[in-house]
């Protein structure tokens, strides 16, 4: 847990986040958790979320959407497909968007943005639909402070674009590699979004996933990287 300006960031392992708004509104950022080898036991059901984000469909990224969904009632943001993918699910209260809109919820803007990664959804019965492009999420609070999850992607020359439009306070970038971007262009990243600190995640959940935050500060000395420890306070 970090406190950043009155809002709170939880990690629960790999992309998943649980953040607490100034105004106490709970989000909850890519829903692995049951599976989730990194996510604490007494975080793998979550009964108690305003808004849910979903990056992409991926397992490991909406492992757990469609049960927390139904759970917990939240309005659930996603890209129109994978919206439409969990509307057939039965999950209600969704909000459908695509890359470059805004939504406003309550007191909290949401933006999607681009993301350069993969998705598909993986059915019951093993096969594979399509879930709509995977993309990221810039987050303003009520107090102006703005984060940006950029879900799984690779780096991008528009990272830029995302800099000079929205303007994020903090980044949470994946750094693990084989699937998603190394340190190397994370640190990359980082610079093209102008940011100064960033979370890392998507690593160390499985062996493929070698990026480390100690590899993401050997790229970018300058770079505040804030290492998290799954479900704790920040020390």
């Amino acid at each position: 847990m970090s406190i950043v300006r009155g809002i709170t960031v939880t990690w629960l392992g790999h992309s998943t986040f649980k953040i607490t708004s100034v105004d106490g509104k709970t989000l909850l950022i890519d829903p692995w958790l049951a599976g989730n080898p990194r996510c604490p036991e007494g975080e793998r059901a979550q009964t108690t979320v305003d808004i849910m984000l979903c990056t992409h469909g991926h397992f490991d990224h909406i492992g757990d959407a469609v049960t927390t969904a139904k759970a917990a009632s939240p309005t659930v943001v996603g890209i129109f497909e994978l919206c439409a993918w969990m509307e057939r699910k039965g999950v209600k209260n969704t909000e459908a968007m695509n890359k470059g809109g805004s939504l406003r919820l309550g007191d909290i803007t949401v933006t999607m943005v681009h993301a350069d990664h993969s998705c598909g959804i993986t059915e019951d019965d093993g096969s594979i639909v399509y879930g709509g492009e995977a993309v990221g999420y810039v987050i303003e609070f009520e107090n102006g402070f703005r984060l940006y999850h950029a879900g799984d992607t690779a780096v991008f020359g528009d990272m830029k674009l995302i800099g000079d439009l929205y303007r994020p306070d903090l980044a949470i970038l994946p750094i693990g590699d084989r699937f998603v971007m190394s340190p190397r262009e994370a640190a990359l990243a980082a610079r093209l979004l102008g940011v100064s600190t960033v979370i890392p995640m998507h690593y160390g959940t499985f062996p493929l996933l070698t990026g480390t935050p100690d590899a993401l500060r050997a790229e970018n000395a300058e770079l505040h990287v804030v290492e998290l420890e799954p479900g704790q306070p920040l020390r």
